[in-house]
């Protein structure tokens, strides 16, 4: 990957860098484990810089038993607060019970749709799609990411707005976000749309 352009953000760290060419929207994710992991990572990147997530995503990967739902959703108060004490984790009280019911949320959706995966990317009809103003600018959110969201607060998540579910969406590789002249741009490809799907 050295000789190939990427997007500007992930130049210059290593830890960027990977993140960017191994998984930022890279492909569309179907794994709804990996989902939660994402949807976790991005709430918790709230008010943060995306470098301490990444810094300390080993480290919440084993307290918070490797981003499964199923488990996360059973955590009490008991739990909670022992989090709150664990050394290299973010320690926001309010983002880890949240955490604890977008877990349990997930988990309805999954009975709901059989998996995340399929209530997801029902919203594209399992399309990536393309900003068509993305060579002048990144939107911060789209009406795609406001209905997505809404929608999401409706069934019991927290801290997922509009413009932290578009983050998701970029990262899903749901919204191909990245900068044209960024080998991920057409290695994700998709589908260039001037409306929501």
């Amino acid at each position: 990957m050295e000789n190939m352009k990427r997007c500007r953000w992930a130049n210059g760290d290593t830890l960027l860098s990977r993140y960017h060419d191994e998984e930022w929207g890279m492909f569309q994710l179907h794994d709804d484990r990996k989902q939660f992991e994402f949807l976790t990572m991005e709430v918790m990147q709230c008010g943060l810089s995306w470098m301490t997530v990444l810094k300390k995503r080993e480290d919440m990967r084993r307290a918070f038993d490797m981003f499964d739902p199923a488990i996360i959703a059973g955590y009490d108060e008991e739990k909670i607060n022992a989090l709150l004490t664990e050394p290299g984790i973010i320690h926001a009280a309010g983002k880890i019970r949240g955490m604890v019911k977008n877990a349990a949320a997930f988990l309805r959706i999954q009975k709901e749709f059989h998996s995340f995966d399929e209530y997801f990317w029902r919203f594209t009809n399992g399309h990536t799609l393309i900003v068509p103003s993305h060579s002048a600018h990144m939107p911060a959110k789209t009406p795609l990411s406001e209905r997505i969201s809404k929608d999401m607060k409706k069934r019991g998540f927290m801290y997922l707005g509009p413009v932290v579910m578009y983050s998701h969406m970029q990262a899903a590789g749901m919204m191909n976000d990245h900068e044209e002249a960024c080998f991920g741009f057409l290695k994700l490809g998709g589908k260039i749309t001037d409306k929501d799907e």
